[in-house]
């Protein structure tokens, strides 16, 4: 399975009264859902000592606020500058050797989700964009109604999937149907083929892997509490079970 929908609009109620809504603030830190608002491109990459700047044609760049976060397949970027038509982030060196934005070139599609508001609806999961590793698509195969896609992720983050579980492929929100050995299943609908740049994967295409921030959360309070265990096992169902998390 998988969330996305096209295109999501943030047409959220204001309920403060008779008068208008206050004007959007401006967010430093974004949360996600994985939910992805629309596609973008690539129109340049200008690498600069220890960075880079991007420049993202998008069709909600007259609606950004300087200094809010949008997610660019999955990375949270600061909006540095807009355009017409556009805006600007800069990336540390670091993000663009540790995600797939290093690898962009001019006229790459991107998926994009402005930051959630409050009051907006969660509908995929929490996704923090800040990605944990680079995935590589093993197959693609199609179903009768979807198509499959597997991916290899780096061994590390094994342990934060489970089955039926949430993963983030370039910021969507999927769920895991299979999870063998180092290799997730993910099965993407019609809907999610056409709103996103996934619907062009094939077979050694990069993706940014971004695990269940919940599951880490777990790992980091076992390991608070002396768990010795805590670096060798995987999070799955039954390990769940068996710490008291589900029945």
């Amino acid at each position: 399975m998988s969330c996305s929908r096209q295109p999501f609009r943030r047409l959220v109620r204001w309920r403060g009264g008779d008068g208008e809504r206050p004007a959007r603030q401006r967010r430093e830190e974004g949360v996600f859902t994985g939910l992805v608002e629309s596609t973008g491109r690539i129109e340049r990459l200008v690498r600069k000592s220890g960075a880079g700047v991007l420049r993202i044609s998008a069709p909600f760049a007259d609606q950004l606020i300087q200094g809010e976060s949008v997610a660019v397949d999955g990375v949270c970027l600061t909006v540095s500058r807009i355009l017409p038509g556009a805006f600007e982030c800069e990336a540390v060196e670091r993000t663009l050797t540790l995600t797939t934005l290093g690898r962009r070139t001019s006229g790459a599609s991107v998926n994009l989700e402005r930051a959630l508001e409050i009051g907006d609806r969660l509908g995929g999961h929490v996704v923090t964009g800040h990605v944990d590793g680079i995935g590589t698509i093993a197959g693609v195969a199609p179903t009768a109604n979807a198509r499959d896609v597997v991916i290899e992720i780096p061994g590390e983050l094994v342990r934060y999937v489970a089955e039926r579980g949430s993963i983030a492929v370039d910021g969507i929100s999927l769920t895991v149907a299979v999870l063998e050995d180092e290799r997730v299943t993910v099965s993407l609908i019609p809907e999610t083929l056409t709103a996103t740049i996934s619907g062009g994967y094939a077979r050694g295409t990069r993706v940014n892997i971004e695990t269940d921030v919940m599951a880490k959360y777990q790992e980091s309070l076992r390991r608070a509490e002396g768990d010795e265990s805590v670096s060798k096992s995987a999070i799955t169902i039954q390990r769940l079970r068996e710490l008291g998390f589900t029945e």
